[in-house]
């Protein structure tokens, strides 16, 4: 599957963001290796979104209007 991710260049090398998933972000000296790490991120993001989704369970309430 293919995200869009955003470099944002600065002194110290390169972040890269996915805003597709937030909160996801990685870093790297070059480019290259910046959008090495995202892919490493995302994947990593997808499996604890993945293990998060196993463990929720879902319930109903009712609430009364006032």
């Amino acid at each position: 599957m293919k995200y869009k991710v955003e470099l944002i260049e600065s002194e110290e090398g390169f972040a890269v963001g996915c805003p597709e998933l937030p909160g996801c972000w990685s870093q790297g000296a070059t480019e290259e290796e910046a959008l090495e790490n995202i892919k490493q991120a995302i994947s990593e993001y997808l499996a604890a979104k993945d293990e998060l989704n196993n463990r929720k369970q879902t319930r109903y309430v009712e609430v009364m209007a006032c």
